[in-house]
Order: structure tokens, then sequence, then C-alpha cells
């Protein structure tokens, strides 16, 4: 993608305190402003406490946006389904220590979310069942083996 001038690259970053989930390259002559991160920092405290969660809320939303990207221009269908299933890993009820994934949205927006075709997103689901990382159907999805969907979505 490209950006025209003037834009603010990023803040969202300073706000969240963490590092950019993709690199800037200028192809053209920039300007650059640095502000200090204590200033920065300042600035967001001066701000109503409203003003600071909503400000706080789109920074999440912006970056969730980012690595949705980044995810599906470098990531297969397996991998960002796994990918996916970690990050929506919550405890297990029925047994301590273990994760499922509970299933509140329908499959065909998951498949949205991935961008994937339902169908490829059903066809996932049965690969990771086929391959004892995930058990169960319906609402509920456990993890049988994180650490394998951690190294199928190359986190």
């Amino acid at each position: 993608g490209s950006l025209d001038a003037p834009f603010w690259l990023n803040a969202g970053c300073a706000i969240l305190h963490q590092r950019a989930v993709v690199d800037i390259v200028a192809t053209t002559r920039v300007e650059v402003l640095r502000v200090p991160v204590a200033n920065f920092e300042a600035g967001l405290k001066s701000l109503p406490t409203a003003a600071f969660d909503l400000l706080r809320d789109v920074a999440l939303a912006h970056r969730h946006q980012a690595e949705l990207a980044v995810s599906r221009l470098g990531k297969d269908a397996e991998a960002r389904c796994a990918e996916w299933l970690l990050r929506h890993a919550e405890p297990a009820a029925s047994q301590p220590g273990a994760l499922a994934v509970f299933l509140r949205e329908r499959k065909r927006q998951i498949a949205a979310q991935l961008g994937i075709a339902p169908e490829t997103f059903s066809r996932v689901l049965r690969q990771l069942r086929e391959r004892s990382l995930i058990s169960g159907s319906g609402r509920v999805l456990n993890l049988i083996d994180p650490g394998g969907l951690k190294a199928l979505a190359g986190t």
C-alpha cells in the first residue's frame, strides 16, 4: 500500500506500548517529526478518561486489522486458522489445564475474518482434527496440541 502526506504513522503503537506490526519504507523524500515519548505520554494523560479509552480502543482495533492484513498476506488458510484458534482459546471447564475454543459466531463469520471461504474453514478444521491438533465439533473445539498449532501458525 501507499500513504500520501500529511500522515501520522502508527501512533497506536506508542499508545499501546508495542512495536509496530509492519515496517514503513519511504520511496520519496519525507519529513519526519519526532515527539519524545515523555511528551507524547503527557499529552495522553491530559485527555479525559473517556477520550483516552476511546483512543486506546481505536489503537487496538487498528493493530488487530494490521495483524490480520499481515496474516492474510503471509500465511495460508491452515496457519491463519491455527492462529485464530490460539488467539480465542480459553481454559476448558472439562479438564484442568486444557484449552478450548467456544465458537460464539457463525462459522461463516469466522471464515470471513480469516479471509477464506466457509467451506475452506470447515475443511481446515477437519484437517486439524485428522492431524490430532484439535477435537470436538459443533460450538466447542478442544485444543489437543497447542504447541502443534503454534508451530503451524508460525508463532
